[in-house]
């Protein structure tokens, strides 16, 4: 075991949590590692929503997803609000569904007045399921499929064109006898501005796959303007996602506005400038991103100075969190198992999950933090590795965690697990699929079903004569 000595931590959960003095309606909740309805019970265990975490893992299993309502709902708000401060002109909020996309989340997004962006025909199918309406729906894709094109088209969803096969090929499909009378599409700008993040994540910068380059775009304004069956409403950008500094943001709108200006000049019905999305969040207690209010304030200010400069009206402004929206609103819940002390070096704790529900520590080298559910004010007195189950020694889903100590069957929670761990989730080595809770008021409800062995193997088949090899061995 790796003792430590930390006098300035003294508690291995309650540190984490949001003082009793900052009310919900002044945090934002992309600031905070917990979400915002977290405490600690008379039984010293957390809870989130009201629902004691330990609980809820009795109950359901684990790993666990467990999403605070309350928490996605502020940051909704928040966004929305915010525009209605600093901007003054039409807007609109489209939670970037990539982040999670399922029935329930979609729904709660759609509930409090935001639109969806979808990236597949899998995005988009559930939000439909969920009830989002397609004037309510944004098709996002490098390489969409002529299938997926012809269900946003029937869906009656936008569709953001990105390059010139999707553009000619919607240009064909909206002339069929079965198509509505226009296609509404935004075109997919990409700005040439970089920023500070993962370079998996950057997606502003020329040398990219997304988007039209600004040397391309009055050829597809041109393009586009022939076109009697296409409607382009407006234009796109996304400087890329788990962004901290502002300065992106602000020198973005500038450049949207200069296209905007040449696009309704060439007579395209333009109404929209859509700036992304990107606001980062906390994942340990040293990040420090701006809050929702001052990310909104930024770029509502500066699309507003742009186009006073350059004399143009103000368009519909829209933005695309995601990760800022249901990132904190999550925490993932395992049982931990087997314990490895290599002495003077590391001690390994083994969960039942890992890499294929949070595969974003091996893929982006991701750091997260961690509390033990039951033991959150007991002091800290080690420092230790929480090694995933998967066959894979790069399975480790936090180096050098600050723990009390800790036995087999305790209940280690790792917060900010919203964003990019269930919709990157997989099955390897065979391994089911978590189940997800929703929580608020003491209240628990299953939108992630728990995948089985059943499950997996549904999609298998067996030829024949593989059968009848498999008889001749036995």
């Amino acid at each position: 075991m790796v003792s430590i000595q930390a006098p300035e931590v003294r508690n291995s959960g309650s540190q984490y949590l949001r003082s009793n003095a900052r009310t919900p309606e002044i945090v934002s909740p992309n600031q905070e590692l917990l979400p915002l309805t977290a405490k600690v019970n008379s039984r010293d265990c957390l809870e989130i929503g009201g629902c004691d975490v330990t609980t809820l893992v009795e109950q359901f299993g684990s790993p666990l997803y467990i999403l605070d309502e309350e928490t996605l709902r502020t940051a909704c708000r928040q966004y929305q609000d915010g525009f209605k401060r600093y901007y003054g002109g039409e807007f609109e909020v489209v939670y970037a569904s990539k982040a999670w996309n399922c029935i329930a989340v979609c729904a709660i997004a759609a509930a409090e007045g935001l639109a969806i962006d979808v990236v597949s025909g899998g995005e988009l199918y559930t939000a439909s399921v969920a009830g989002v309406p397609g004037e309510k729906l944004y098709f996002h894709g490098n390489n969409k499929s002529r299938d997926e094109l012809q269900l946003a088209i029937a869906i009656g969803s936008t569709i953001m064109v990105d390059n010139w096969l999707e553009l000619k090929t919607l240009a064909e499909l909206s002339q069929l006898p079965n198509s509505v009378s226009k296609t509404r599409i935004m075109l997919r700008v990409t700005p040439g501005i970089d920023c500070h993040t993962h370079e998996y994540i950057r997606t502003g910068h020329l040398d990219n796959k997304f988007g039209f380059d600004p040397d391309q775009m009055e050829e597809v304004l041109a393009f586009v303007s022939q076109q009697p069956t296409l409607s382009c409403i407006g234009l796109h950008a996304h400087i890329g996602s788990q962004i901290f500094e502002l300065q992106a943001h602000r020198d973005l709108p500038e450049v949207m506005v200069q296209w905007f200006k040449k696009a309704a000049a060439m007579g395209l019905p333009v109404e929209c400038i859509n700036v992304g999305g990107g606001l980062g969040i906390c994942y340990t207690e040293s990040d420090d991103p701006p809050s929702i209010d001052e990310w909104v304030k930024t770029v509502s200010l500066a699309l507003k100075a742009a186009c006073e400069t350059q004399q143009v009206r103000l368009p519909k402004l829209m933005c695309e969190p995601g990760r800022s929206l249901i990132g904190p609103a999550c925490v993932t819940a395992y049982t931990l198992g087997s314990r490895k002390e290599v002495p003077g070096i590391r001690t390994y704790l083994a969960v039942d999950g890992g890499m294929s529900d949070n595969p974003r520590p091996i893929t982006y080298q991701s750091v997260y933090r961690c509390v033990v559910a039951n033991r959150m004010s007991e002091p800290i007195t080690e420092k230790v590795t929480i090694a995933g189950k998967h066959c894979e020694s790069g399975d480790v889903l936090i180096k050098d965690a600050l723990l009390p100590k800790t036995e087999a069957g305790d209940i280690l929670v790792v917060m900010a697990t919203g964003a990019y761990n269930y919709s990157m989730a997989s099955n390897y080595n065979r391994v089911p699929r978590p189940a997800a809770v929703l929580v608020k008021d003491g209240e628990a409800n299953i939108i992630l079903q728990r995948e089985s062995y059943k499950d997996i193997t549904r999609s298998d088949r067996l030829p024949e004569r593989l059968r009848l090899d498999a008889a001749r061995v036995n």
